[in-house]
């Protein structure tokens, strides 16, 4: 049986996409996809959400240039759309990113999200074998001290969802450097809120990393694995942090370059 293969194209020609279409089906992937749209105010990341979600969808491909990777707006749709794929498929599911020609591109390059995606030349000879590995190839389990998901649409906005993994948070706190925090709620994780009570609710908290300094929302209700803490988001973070909320003037959280 062929195996589902989703492929996201930030290239627009059409000829350059059917080329590799027909050469991966010669390794019995049946690929579909998109062309990506870079529009995060009508927020079009999330049109291949469903699509990467589904159980059948065994790998995920990103056809992309070294110059489309460094547009700002799309470094941030592809890192949240690849935040919400890695919450709900897990942080090892396959993804590799097909780069044009012989171009060639480094982790430290890439935004936190997309740091884990394999980046292969288009025209490596090894590339079609690389991806039949990776989907026939059981994926290992990895696991994070914490949970972060994303939503969004133009009805009801952008939201990102924390918590931890298996212990328990006396609080969560979540900063962002650029944009504006509008809204939060606490709630069973998994869907946004129909209502929550917030415990000793904070905002406008100032958070000095580096030469950054963050805006900051928390709350002081506890935090499981069952629980989480979701913030709306108007704009477009270059960067947010995230984690339990410490009464202490020093405290660890996570840090995550979006863009």
């Amino acid at each position: 049986m062929m195996k589902t293969v989703w492929l996201t194209s930030l290239i627009s020609s059409e000829d350059r996409v059917k080329n590799l279409l027909s050469q991966l089906k010669t390794y019995g992937l049946d690929v579909t996809g998109h062309f990506w749209e870079d529009n995060l105010e009508k927020m079009t990341w999330v049109q291949a959400r469903d699509a990467l979600l589904k159980p059948e969808t065994a790998a995920w491909l990103v056809l992309a240039s070294k110059e489309k990777l460094q547009t700002a707006s799309i470094r941030y749709g592809l890192s949240l759309l690849a935040i919400t794929v890695h919450a709900q498929r897990g942080l090892a599911f396959p993804s590799l990113m097909l780069l044009e020609d012989t171009q060639v591109i480094s982790p430290e390059e890439l935004p936190t999200p997309l740091k884990g995606i394999e980046a292969v030349p288009l025209n490596d000879a090894s590339l079609g074998a690389r991806i039949v590995a990776r989907v026939h190839t059981p994926a290992k389990e990895m696991r994070s001290e914490y949970r972060l998901d994303v939503y969004g649409n133009p009805h009801i906005g952008q939201w990102f969802e924390i918590g931890p993994d298996n212990v328990l948070w006396s609080g969560a706190m979540f900063g962002i450097y650029g944009g504006e925090i509008t809204f939060h709620a606490t709630g069973p994780k998994g869907s946004l809120p129909e209502k929550a009570v917030l415990e000793h609710p904070m905002k406008g908290l100032k958070v000095s990393i580096g030469e950054k300094e963050y805006t900051a929302w928390a709350v002081q209700n506890q935090i499981d694995r069952n629980q989480s803490y979701f913030i709306q988001v108007k704009g477009y973070p270059e960067s947010i942090i995230f984690g339990p909320c410490a009464t202490e003037e020093t405290a660890e959280v996570y840090i995550m370059q979006l863009s």
